[in-house]
């Protein structure tokens, strides 16, 4: 897939929670890109970072360093990147003076401190000035069907309030558009007149998926849909999502920790761990060749729909203290192979290109 097909690109997106020795790395310099019309898993164990992930693209939390672009148009920018390395070209530059640097030596961190200056206030305005009409073809379905929506208002109006907000007046449209997503999901017009309360819990995520495609997005960010549901409903509302895709031509983030739909279900699969993106690849060579370890333990955890092979299945454990060597260098994300990226030190990275050769 080109360059030109990109609709979401998270670039080295950071977001922490709390300040100083109590900060909480949540997602911690993750990147990666949604191709038009293709379906983009996240995968991890609870509390990786998938679901902050999520909120922070589609602008529920304020990024705190990395920049998301969508259409080729900037819509989170964070700024505490910019900071930290202002802070730290502060500091290099005090150790000059204090060591007798060279004049060029300050005067060209000087130029480094008023060229971070000037990506703040830029990534300022675009936080600031951001297209709403462009945020709004960014739409999620949360995991909670219930939590999410409104015990005090009718479908009706849980449906339609995204189209008030966008300044939408005529009644006659609002609730032919209200019926015609209600039908779209497989409720019926009665239904527009009920409370939540009064609703399974797989209609009522069908509910919410209404009220996301009534805004036409172009994006849908999934968080967990299904992982609420019954597993008899999990298969309707995934296969509602995949007619929604062929439709109306949607990309879709899907976010969840059960990996044999998200095989079933994705284009390519990212997996998190700990707040990282520790591997990146298409589904199916994913499946077949997990590099990392972590990715090979979260493999071994399907459940297999057979007793005795279940009853003999070896489960892999993920040690970081013990899968890794011992080393200073920062693991980072590489290409094994086309399309196939994997965090690893230098070294991990020539045995993982060794290990694709076999």
């Amino acid at each position: 897939m080109s360059e030109k097909e990109t609709i979401l690109k998270v670039d080295h997106l950071s977001m922490f929670f709390g300040k100083g020795q109590y900060v909480k790395k949540a997602v911690n310099d993750v990147s990666f890109d949604v191709k038009k019309g293709e379906v983009f898993g996240l995968v991890g164990e609870s509390g990786c970072g998938k679901t902050t992930t999520g909120r922070t693209i589609i602008k529920l939390y304020e990024a705190t360093a990395g920049s998301v672009y969508f259409n080729g148009t900037r819509i989170v920018a964070g700024i505490g990147g910019y900071l930290d390395e202002i802070k730290a070209t502060k500091s290099k530059m005090r150790e000059l003076k204090q060591n007798g640097g060279s004049a060029e030596e300050i005067k060209a961190c000087e130029e480094t401190i008023k060229e971070l200056k000037t990506e703040i206030s830029k990534a300022k305005a675009d936080n600031k000035h951001a297209d709403k009409k462009l945020v709004t073809k960014i739409q999620m379905i949360y995991q909670d069907p219930i939590a999410s929506l409104d015990p005090r208002m009718t479908v009706r109006e849980i449906i339609a309030e995204g189209l008030r907000i966008q300044g939408v007046r005529d009644k006659k449209y609002i609730d032919e558009q209200v019926y015609q997503v209600l039908e779209t999901v497989g409720l019926v017009r009665e239904h527009a007149g009920r409370y939540p309360h009064e609703f399974s819990g797989g209609q009522r995520q069908r509910i919410g998926i209404a009220r996301s495609i009534i805004m036409k997005p172009e994006l849908i960010i999934a968080d967990e849909p299904i992982s609420a549901l019954d597993v008899s409903i999990r298969a309707q509302v995934i296969n509602l999502l995949n007619d929604l895709r062929q439709s109306m031509g949607l990309s879709i983030l899907f976010i969840a920790h059960d990996l044999s739909v998200v095989k079933y279900f994705s284009d390519r699969i990212g997996v998190m761990y700990f707040g990282n993106l520790v591997e990146l690849a298409d589904s199916d060579e994913l499946f077949k060749h997990p590099l990392h370890p972590y990715t090979r333990s979260l493999l071994s955890a399907i459940p297999i729909p057979d007793p005795e092979t279940e009853k003999n299945r070896i489960r892999v454990r993920y040690n970081p203290l013990t899968d890794h060597e011992k080393t200073d260098e920062e693991p980072e994300l590489r290409e094994v192979c086309p399309g196939h990226m994997v965090r690893c030190t230098l070294k991990e990275f020539k045995n993982y290109q060794e290990l694709v050769k076999q």
